[in-house]
């Protein structure tokens, strides 16, 4: 058997936080060849999964972001339906200890909890982070506590991203490089995290 050198305790946090980046951008802009792209490699990086199944992973993550995207008229149910498929494939090829179902519902929640923080101010960032904090806990397995700093951070990427949309999505503002900051720093903080937790 081939040796894991990234996997979903022991991933790149640089990597997976720059690709994410590349994947928000692409999803704003609506170019899905460059989302796949990005998909594939942060899932790579984030998960460790053998080249098929990391493929197969990318494809599932972007068709349920595509179900996700039209507003208001989104799909969320088929949006689930794709991440609890992409969830099952990661609890049986990487190694997590999860329900995929419930991690697919966690998942789209923080998804909803965030389109209506970006349209609705009476919906808070306090909530956003504790949806975050509900879908790595479980995932991970980890202390709620030791992940709120990684979702408080994601959150941060979040706002920068929406703010970015407001200014008309190009790509030469620099609130993509902050944004991809704050996202580095969210995933480093969610493997610290993840390591002490199962310490």
């Amino acid at each position: 058997m081939r040796a894991r050198t990234h996997g979903p305790r022991s991933f790149d946090a640089v990597t997976v936080g720059q690709r994410e980046t590349d994947a928000w951008v692409a999803y704003y802009r609506h170019e899905w060849a460059a989302f796949l792209r990005a998909s594939v490699a942060m899932v790579a990086a984030g998960f460790g999964m053998n080249k098929a199944d990391t493929l197969r992973g990318a494809w599932l993550v972007l068709r349920a972001n595509q179900a996700w995207a039209p507003f208001p008229d989104n799909d969320a149910q088929r949006a689930r339906d794709l991440m609890r498929r992409f969830y099952a494939l990661v609890a049986e090829t990487a190694g997590l200890d999860l329900d995929p179902v419930r991690a697919a519902t966690l998942e789209v929640e923080w998804w909803r909890v965030h389109r209506e923080h970006q349209h609705d101010g009476d919906v808070t960032k306090d909530q956003l982070v504790g949806a975050l904090v509900d879908l790595y806990s479980y995932v991970y397995a980890a202390d709620p506590d030791r992940v709120r700093p990684a979702a408080a951070w994601r959150v941060e990427a979040m706002d920068l991203s929406d703010a970015w949309v407001r200014g008309g999505c190009s790509l030469t503002d620099p609130l993509v490089a902050a944004e991809r900051r704050a996202l580095v720093a969210s995933y480093a903080a969610l493997l610290d995290a993840v390591g002490r937790s199962r310490g």
